[in-house]
């Protein structure tokens, strides 16, 4: 079975091939069963809030059949940007684990810390720099075959 990190990275990958920037993620509950994954839907929806992070959260609790996911970890392959970590936090997602850092459009260890801010409601735990290097690559490489 593979690990929440490594969906992660094949959505993101999945996501490359169909010309959205590979960011991938996963919902997964506190048993470690998968409730929701997702890539970046951005370019296909015309929507520019359809981050992996927000489409991950939005089906997980749909699932659910609630807004709160608060017993669960959302694994992604970037660090989330200031609108997704506002998600994180009005979702109650209990843990947050993603793998390479973004310091221009980060939110989470970098840029808006929203997590840190005062007017943060909930924080949930983090662990940043999970498989770094491979999540990190995923994107180089995008980026680098469109220049």
């Amino acid at each position: 079975m593979p690990s929440p990190i490594e969906i992660a990275l094949a959505e993101a990958r999945a996501a490359a091939l169909r010309g959205e920037v590979p960011v991938g993620a996963v919902v997964t509950d506190a048993a470690g069963a998968v409730l929701a994954r997702a890539g970046n839907a951005v370019e296909a929806g015309h929507d520019p809030s359809a981050h992996a992070e927000m489409r991950a959260l939005r089906a997980a609790a749909q699932r659910r059949g609630g807004k709160l996911l608060a017993d669960c970890t959302l694994t992604v392959t970037l660090e989330p940007c200031p609108m997704c970590a506002q998600a994180i936090s009005f979702f109650r997602v209990k843990r947050l684990v993603f793998g390479a850092y973004d310091p221009k459009g980060g939110g989470v260890d970098h840029g808006a810390r929203i997590f840190a801010a005062s007017s943060c409601h909930h924080a949930p735990e983090v662990v940043g720099g999970l498989r770094e290097a491979e999540c990190g690559a995923v994107l180089r490489e995008f980026f680098a075959a469109r220049r």
